[in-house]
């Protein structure tokens, strides 16, 4: 009997290494799809900005300027919603155009701020990125209350926002700016934790499961740029 339970014992715990090993691949694959997501959207923003044709093309062709913006929309919201329908190399697929689009319509960032403002700006970001999603991997306290509040600010704000587009307040547009810093701030912890919990569970690596670390990695991901866009505008006296 004691033989039998100490064989069920070594079982048990080399389940726990190989789901443990398992779910630290898929929590580098998160990491690592965000940052060539980055990388392609920086790499594009700046060979964008730095081609005058077509930062003409994109930029007095309004109707192609906000075909991008509406291209961008959709394919957050098929991927998004159709993700269990489509597989992994086309959601990937999907993610990378994703980036590139934003790259181009980010691209108008270099006409407004300097370029020692916007690095600057994105170490910033990326310090305060990195805690707070390590706060959100390590930390024991349930961040879901906090992260649906966290989101129906984030509707306010939109909501803020358009109303600004009329009014034209700058201090509308201050209280605005640090709001989101905010809440990105504190949704960057929310969505570590929910994608460190969904994939706790997973027993596997299959397609399934890799399709959710790429939708872990869209969303910090585009917690990063927000939260990038928002201190820019805080950090963004130097201007050319």
């Amino acid at each position: 009997m004691q033989e039998k339970d100490l064989r069920n014992v070594m079982t048990d715990e080399r389940g726990i290494a190989i789901s443990s090993s398992t779910f630290a691949t898929l929590m580098r694959k998160v990491y690592t799809w965000m940052a060539l997501a980055l990388v392609i959207t920086g790499f594009t923003a700046y060979g964008v900005a730095h081609s005058p044709a077509l930062m003409t093309v994109i930029f007095t062709n309004k109707l192609l300027f906000w075909g991008l913006i509406i291209a961008e929309l959709a394919l957050v919201f098929v991927v998004s919603g159709m993700i269990n329908r489509l597989s992994l190399t086309t959601a990937t697929l999907l993610f990378i155009l994703y980036s590139i689009i934003n790259g181009a319509t980010l691209s108008m960032i270099f006409l407004a701020y300097s370029t020692s403002v916007i690095t600057k700006t994105f170490f910033i970001t990326a310090g305060m990125f990195a805690c707070m999603s390590f706060f959100g991997y390590s930390t024991k306290r349930d961040l879901s209350g906090i992260g649906r509040i966290l989101f129906m600010a984030l509707i306010g704000i939109i909501i803020a926002t358009i109303v600004n587009l009329f009014v034209k307040s700058s201090g509308f547009d201050l209280i605005i700016t640090y709001l989101g810093v905010f809440i990105f701030v504190g949704l960057t912890a929310w969505d570590t934790q929910k994608i460190k919990q969904m994939l706790m569970m997973a027993d596997g690596m299959d397609e399934s499961v890799q399709k959710i670390a790429l939708m872990g990695a869209l969303s910090l991901y585009l917690d990063f740029i927000n939260l990038f866009l928002y201190l820019l505008r805080i950090f963004g006296g130097n201007r050319d």
